[in-house]
């Protein structure tokens, strides 16, 4: 073996171990109490409303005609609506959809953008030119009235509804990926790679794509309540999930329409919602912080 590939080699193997970052990121993260009470309140949040559904003796779909506007007590926790239905179990309900479209909204996007910005940064020049203006155009486009569009056209379904969303969430990840490869292809560890004579794949897989998880999980974790947000105008707009599935947007807008007499058809599926935005919110916040690059140093 050369001089230079045992160099190179070193380099390769003196990479700081993730587990330690990861370690040190995680204490960081601890001491961000608003961020750790986020973080806790959420998977209370997404434990309830996965399991919820599934223990309770009523379903989101029963109706009683005879006891309709009921107001919360002790057989009905959160009252009921027009229909009977118990509005406890339709949170409930609601919360596992709004979190599904949040969350597969957020990977198609990531999927999207990540690729997308990975390899526009790395190849650079003129092929990354082109690309970050082809982001730039599409920058440019009005997004939502694009996914109504996509919603009148094809009908309200689950389905297109998650990915109509995350195909139009990705231009700021690609960004944000761009922007990270553009300074990692420049590390000495990537020099030290190609020094190797590594494959760009190889590169990209195995030496960039690692670094890039600290901002891309800090991203998607701030995407999940935009994403949530969009949804649930959406559903104000009547193009959200279809009855009789309800989301925290639908039940917030049926709540809009009958808040003068029965308050507690808003309140309660607006409590949720808005709680588990902030939470999100004071999450990314705490894990931005905590994977800051240069707090690591500190």
């Amino acid at each position: 073996m050369s001089i230079e590939s045992a160099k190179a080699q070193n380099l390769i193997s003196e990479t700081p171990e993730g587990s330690s970052l990861w370690r040190d990121a995680w204490i960081r993260l601890r001491a961000n109490r608003l961020a750790t009470l986020s973080l806790f309140f959420f998977i209370f949040i997404s434990i309830l409303t996965i399991i919820g559904p599934e223990v309770i003796s009523t379903s989101y779909e029963d109706q009683d005609l005879n006891n309709t506007f009921a107001k919360p007590g002790s057989t009905h926790f959160f009252g009921t609506d027009n229909l009977g239905r118990d509005l406890f179990a339709r949170v409930l309900h609601g919360g596992r959809i709004s979190l599904a479209v949040g969350f597969l909204a957020t990977a198609v996007s990531l999927v999207i953008g990540v690729a997308y910005g990975m390899t526009s940064g790395y190849l650079g020049g003129k092929t990354d030119a082109l690309m970050m203006r082809i982001v730039d155009i599409l920058y440019s486009l009005p997004f939502t009235i694009f996914v109504i569009l996509l919603m009148v056209l094809f009908g309200r379904n689950f389905v297109l509804l998650f990915i109509a969303i995350g195909a139009v969430e990705w231009l700021t990840m690609a960004r944000i990926t761009r922007g990270q490869t553009l300074g990692l292809k420049q590390a000495e560890f990537i020099e030290a790679a190609r020094a190797l004579g590594y494959s760009h794949s190889r590169i990209l897989f195995r030496h960039i794509l690692p670094n890039l998880i600290g901002p891309v999980i800090v991203y998607a974790t701030l995407t999940v309540p935009a994403v949530m947000l969009l949804e649930a105008v959406l559903s104000f707009l009547g193009l959200g999930v279809q009855a009789p599935m309800s989301s925290w947007g639908s039940l917030i807008k049926e709540g809009s329409e009958k808040m003068d007499i029965a308050p507690w058809l808003i309140f309660f599926p607006g409590l949720f919602f808005s709680l588990t935005l902030l939470a999100l919110n004071f999450l990314g916040d705490g894990l931005r912080d905590a994977l800051d690059p240069k707090s690591a140093k500190d």
